[in-house]
């Protein structure tokens, strides 16, 4: 049973202590969100400009089919454009002017850096401003760092989105955009239960399509469906953009808290709002009840990797009954945050940031039921013993709004199920 979600998700969050840790960390970097932001965009295309290494990080990320025509590539430096012996930006343009020949239905073109300007030696952002200049208006060209000097791999896509604010059309008409990548099936289920609830215009941050005009002005409110966009909030803020607090779309409780911080703002009376979430909601808690009995009371241990993991510790722990040994997270956005830390049990430990090797310890000595984590820590930990699920997985897999609440749940209950069967 969930506990009444009161006004206590909408307060300040209790004062918790927060253990802040800086050395070593195991995490992708920001190159890897282009995995899902490509899909997501149907008619744009990412260019990462770097390495041979960063070239074979992408094609072992994506396991890129061999029949399958991917919409980002990677032009390489070589050592030669490194040592000044070749002119780079001239380089650059002949690989874009390659590529939108041999790519006609490109209408948006990220110049993507792999390492930041001093190291890769090129201001991609004056290249992108050139080649716009270039190309448009058929061709829109953004650019922005995925460096994992800079970023981890779900900020990539906080990068993407925030080089794109700028780009989007004024306007003073009142709307809501929701912000965050979704999987197509997800973002058709909020658009609809948004236009039953009577809410609109609803616009999407990133569109399927380069055209799809998203407007933004001081009339404008957004959600955010991931909470790992820090920076384009703030872009959207300067925009005029009102932020709507509310708990991030994970489980029915998430799911109905963050679908009522749009009604409430948009005038949508109680009534309405429950004739209209009552039943997905019921779909929701009858898929999470096949999941009680395999995760009620099993531990969990959270590697920051991805900064889903408060949302999830939150879900599994309220909707599932599951017990948190500690709670990991790369950067904890404390106002993006609020209603969610209000709901952890007030005894869980929290630590921002990394220190691999202390962090691994602490583990070890908690012998959680499961540990989310990387995919680099993974392996290594089964091999201990301990039960892992890959946090990547759940960037990938649809796991937002109330018809997902099953699949999210079954994506801890897997590893356990397969654990029970494996033992001798």
């Amino acid at each position: 049973m969930i506990p009444p979600l009161t006004d206590k998700a909408c307060a300040a969050p209790p004062v918790r202590t927060v253990l802040r840790e800086r050395g070593q960390r195991e995490v992708f970097c920001g190159l890897t969100s282009i995995m899902w932001l490509h899909r997501k965009m149907q008619d744009a295309f990412f260019l990462i400009v770097g390495s041979r290494t960063c070239a074979h990080l992408m094609q072992s990320a994506a396991g890129v089919m061999i029949f399958a025509e991917p919409r980002f590539a990677t032009a390489i430096i070589e050592e030669r454009d490194l040592a000044g012996m070749a002119d780079i930006n001239e380089e650059l343009n002949k690989t874009v002017s390659r590529l939108l020949e041999r790519r006609p239905e490109i209408k948006l073109l990220f110049l993507v850096g792999s390492c930041p300007s001093e190291v890769i030696k090129l201001d991609l952002g004056r290249a992108a401003e050139r080649l716009s200049m270039t190309y448009s208006p058929r061709v829109r060209i953004l650019n922005y760092s995925g460096s994992g000097i800079e970023t981890t791999f779900t900020q990539g896509e906080d990068a993407c989105l925030t080089a794109m604010v700028p780009e989007l059309p004024a306007t003073d008409a009142p709307g809501l955009v929701v912000v965050g990548a979704l999987a197509d099936v997800v973002e058709d289920q909020f658009a609809r239960i948004f236009e039953a609830l009577g809410i609109g215009p609803v616009h999407f941050l990133p569109s399927r399509k380069a055209g799809t005009a998203v407007p933004v002005g001081p009339n404008t409110k957004f959600l955010l469906a991931q909470p790992w966009l820090r920076d384009t909030a703030r872009a959207l803020e300067a925009r005029g953009a009102a932020y709507l607090p509310a708990l991030f779309p994970l489980g029915a409780e998430g799911t109905t808290a963050w679908l009522k911080a749009a009604a409430d703002a948009f005038g949508v009376t109680p009534e309405r709002f429950h004739a209209v979430t009552e039943m997905p909601r019921a779909r929701a808690t009858r898929a999470l009840a096949r999941y009680a009995d395999t995760l009620a009371g099993k531990s969990l241990f959270c590697f920051p990797d991805s900064q889903l993991e408060i949302p999830l510790a939150r879900f599994l722990s309220r909707e599932l009954g599951m017990t948190l040994d500690e709670v990991g997270t790369p950067y904890l956005h404390a106002v993006h945050m609020a209603g969610e830390l209000a709901l952890l049990p007030a005894e869980v430990r929290l630590s921002e940031g990394q220190d691999v090797d202390l962090q691994l310890d602490r583990c070890r000595d908690a012998r959680p039921d499961i540990t989310l984590c990387g995919l680099g820590l993974a392996n290594p930990l089964e091999q201990e013993g301990l039960t892992t699920k890959w946090s990547i997985e759940l960037v990938f897999t649809p796991i937002q709004g109330y018809e997902q609440c099953g699949d999210l749940a079954e994506l801890f209950a897997r590893p356990l199920t397969r654990r029970t069967r494996l033992a001798v």
